[in-house]
């Protein structure tokens, strides 16, 4: 019997719990794909590149893990407060508070073990996905890697099982702290703005404070080091909720005013919508901005990442093509490609001395890069004459010529005439620099094949090429991760959103009646709708950018630039989010408007 109305309290509020089931079922889906990808040990073992990604993913899964138990509360939490009213008329006609609870009880853990089916079935399609998707990225196929993954699969399910468990207990405990006429009158209690000047302006302080010392912290992280992201975490965190709390109801109250003045159309209207309830949408649009700023500073992180691997090559040679006597096949392959500059020097060896022509580096001078710990790396061209005890001349023969090459060898600089004499073998040293570096990774990563050939595969051969493959190893499983991470925690800002606009919108109903009844056009009503959405979409949105676009910072001392192609991350969460806004418009006007005849 209780099973039967547990069912069918369910059925009755399904599209609350199906917001609540997309968010649930996409936490446990990427949970398992993280902890799949990283607990493969065969799979790590098979391909040492692998293992550098690991931790990565591990990471993800903490990170995933802590958001999810706070969505999760959050969530259950407002699901109770909408049955408070039912369980209390069940309590007036007799029913126990015992059995009000293990009706509770059954549908936190019946919803519990639907997203978590779902979610294992879905983490099993996406492990497949991400891992074939990662092995191509790598080039290298596995025998040994297993989308359904035991180990994996026992984590999760222990992991959400504590969770729905903790999830339900804390309904079970609100529910026994409230009495029966309280539950009765849930739905009627609104709140107003009250406005204390003394409190609103310390509170307003003190959010401003808190936030200030939270960018600082990001922004000069190589002085706070984890002390920095420690207390950037909770003086954001909490400057954001007072900030929402003190400036948000302040706006709304003076657009209000505003608008009342003008009495222009149902913008008075629409104000008066947001302030209903205003304290519980300022938590909410608190948790909205927090989210955001995780989902869209995940997705950025990761392409920052990416994008960081052509910034650090370039920072690591002005040339993408340094090659010492460059066979007739490496030959070919340097003539399909196009090339800003390119030049050939020559060289002589013997067992002592490595000699260059002064000439040939006076008529086309090298780029060159120097490194510096205080500054920044720079890239010039060497247009002073070579000298021997010149240590910019020699560090570029240094970082173009191999060590084979080298060895202990003096390196000197001779004019026409000594190179001339000396009856030694002659040496070719060609530099290119192409227009663009990913464009030409093609035929760069087939000279870096043939230098390995060359050279034997144990050899190391640092070409820019190379060091530029060996980053993207650690970058491809990054942006794997920003990119389920972000989209996670963006699935969960959307049901959070979806939550408490759409489970207040039947208490909205009669208002828009009322407005209908008295001959509001719905093209008026409908646009309301949109300006309220907008509004409610607006200010989370914001705040979430400002947290995201100051917190890029804390990676630079990580990347080269941390804000490179940064619109890519925002377009596609402007894209993201404004597909939920549609959404959730048209959900809104579908239950408050009535259909057209």
């Amino acid at each position: 019997m209780l099973l039967k109305l547990a069912l069918s309290s369910i059925k009755t509020r399904l599209k609350d719990y199906i917001v609540l089931l997309i968010g649930l079922v996409m936490a446990i889906s990427i949970f398992y794909m993280f902890e799949t990808l990283a607990l493969n040990s065969s799979f790590i073992d098979e391909n040492s590149m692998i293992s550098a990604v690991g931790f990565v993913f591990h990471a993800g899964s903490v990170l995933l893990a802590i958001i999810t138990v706070a969505y999760t509360m959050y969530a259950t939490s407002f699901l109770f407060s909408l049955r408070q009213q039912e369980f209390g008329m069940y309590m007036t006609l007799g029913a126990k508070k015992r059995k009000i609870s293990l009706i509770m009880f059954i549908e936190t853990m019946f919803i519990g073990l639907c997203s978590l089916i779902i979610g294992l079935i879905l983490g099993t399609v996406l492990a497949s996905v991400v891992g074939n998707l990662l092995m191509k990225q790598l080039e290298f196929t596995s025998t040994t890697y297993a989308p359904f993954y035991m180990p994996s699969m026992i984590v999760t399910i222990i992991f959400f099982a504590i969770l729905f468990l903790l999830a339900a207990l804390f309904n079970l405990f609100r529910l026994s702290n409230v009495s029966i006429l309280n539950l009765i009158h849930a739905d009627s209690k609104a709140e107003r703005i009250v406005i204390r000047k003394k409190a609103i302006v310390f509170k307003a302080i003190l959010s401003i404070i808190l936030l200030a010392i939270g960018y600082y912290a990001m922004i000069d992280i190589e002085t706070t080091q984890f002390a920095g992201i420690i207390i950037a975490l909770f003086t954001i965190t909490f400057g954001t909720y007072l900030f929402f709390a003190t400036f948000l109801p302040l706006i709304i109250q003076k657009m209000r005013d505003k608008q009342i003045k003008k009495s222009k159309r149902l913008n008075s209207f629409t104000y008066a919508q947001l302030s209903f309830r205003i304290s519980q949408l300022s938590r909410v649009l608190a948790t909205v901005a927090m989210l955001i700023a995780l989902g869209m500073g995940a997705i950025a992180v990761g392409f920052a990442f990416q994008n960081n691997g052509v910034l650090l090559a370039e920072k690591m040679s002005p040339y993408d093509v340094v090659l010492a006597n460059p066979t007739k096949a490496e030959k070919k392959v340097i003539r399909s490609m196009d090339f800003n500059e390119n030049f050939s020097y020559h060289f002589k060896t013997d067992s002592k001395t490595i000699y260059f022509n002064t000439q040939e580096l006076k008529q086309n001078p090298p780029l060159t890069t120097s490194f510096s710990a205080t500054e920044k790396t720079k890239t010039y061209r060497l247009k002073e004459a070579p000298r021997n005890e010149s240590p910019a001349w020699n560090d570029f023969v240094h970082f173009s010529v191999p060590d084979s090459f080298i060895g202990t060898r003096q390196i000197k600089f001779v004019d026409n005439a000594a190179f001339a004499t000396q009856n030694l073998k002659e040496n070719t040293l060609f530099i290119g620099k192409v227009p663009d570096f990913e464009n030409s990774l093609e035929p760069l990563k087939k000279l870096d094949q043939l230098e390995k050939e060359r050279h034997g595969e144990d050899a190391q051969v640092m070409s820019k090429y190379a060091s530029y493959a060996q980053y993207k190893i650690f970058a491809n499983g990054t942006v794997f991760m920003g990119f389920f991470l972000g989209f996670a925690f963006l699935t969960m800002m959307a049901s959070s959103l979806m939550f408490k606009i759409l489970t207040g919108a039947t208490q909205d109903i009669r208002r828009y009646q009322m407005l209908e009844k008295i001959g509001v056009k719905r093209k008026l009503l409908v646009q309301s709708i949109q300006k309220e959405m907008f509004l409610i979409f607006l200010f989370p949105g914001i705040i979430g950018f400002v947290h995201v676009a100051i917190g890029m910072k804390m990676f630079g001392f990580l990347l080269v630039n941390p804000y490179y192609r940064f619109f890519i991350p925002v377009l596609l969460f402007l894209a993201i989010y404004g597909i939920y806004y549609f959404i959730t418009v048209w959900l809104y006007k579908s239950i408050v408007l009535k259909k057209d005849k």
